[in-house]
């Protein structure tokens, strides 16, 4: 059994925003996102991003829009956006028929180094649904510690999806770099 190619990580451009928003809503809606385990379908519906949300990532001067590459397909991404003394990351995504092979630990190590490389920053944080219970397990296993600080979903906002429940919030996620 041959080896998988290396990964490899670069700025994304507006020529990627179509491909980008085709693998984020892959990864978290619809039937297709099913073939992972980082589908939001069974509480979400509609839209995880669209054109314009991932252009605005792209464009601004302050977030870096990682694409992620094995032999020249996009596989991954991921956002990292400087905001003072920490980074944010989001946006993260793998390829639905691409998860649980070590590609997410690989790429948010990545992801984590270039934060304190590149800006200097001591923390990273991230946001993740509170019923995301498998998904915040995840992200402990890989040094985040639960703050138990929680911001309300966007109800009614169709950007962020339609959702299928009425206790969503968003939890802080930090972790020292």
């Amino acid at each position: 059994m041959s080896t998988p190619a290396a990964l490899s990580f670069r700025s994304a451009t507006e020529a990627d925003v179509d491909s980008l928003v085709e693998l984020v809503e892959s990864a978290y809606r619809g039937e297709s996102s099913r073939g992972g385990w980082t589908t939001e379908a069974d509480y979400l519906d509609g839209q995880r991003t669209d054109p314009g949300g991932v252009r605005e990532i792209v464009e601004n001067p302050d977030s870096l829009l990682l694409a992620v590459e094995r032999d020249g397909e996009l596989v991954a991404c991921c956002q990292l956006e400087h905001r003072g003394d920490h980074a944010y990351f989001g946006m993260f995504a793998v390829r639905p028929g691409l998860q649980g092979a070590g590609l997410g630990k690989e790429i948010l190590a990545e992801a984590e180094r270039r934060a304190a490389q590149d800006w200097g920053v001591k923390e990273m944080r991230m946001t993740v649904i509170n019923i995301r219970e498998e998904l915040i397990a995840y992200y402990e296993r890989r040094g985040y510690r639960r703050t138990g600080e929680l911001s309300p979903f966007p109800y009614g906002d169709e950007r962020f999806g339609r959702p299928r429940r009425d206790d969503l919030a968003f939890e802080l996620l930090v972790k020292p770099l």
